[in-house]
């Protein structure tokens, strides 16, 4: 990745559905609040495209 200075730099990346998979394969009970987070997140998600009027009021906030 090119940094400020325009020197291209070696960096490690992923895509959002790849760094989601790598957190939710840690075995740490460190990382179980942030898995549990994400679970909320996601679930919420799959409720307001099954209900397109809780996305809406979610828009609204």
């Amino acid at each position: 990745m090119p940094t400020q200075s325009g020197k291209n730099r070696r960096t490690l990346a992923a895509t959002a559905k790849s760094a989601l998979r790598i957190i939710q394969s840690i075995p740490s009970p460190k990382a179980e609040p942030f898995k549990q987070c994400l679970a909320q997140v996601g679930s919420e998600r799959i409720e307001e495209i099954e209900n397109h009027e809780l996305a809406q009021t979610a828009l609204d906030r």
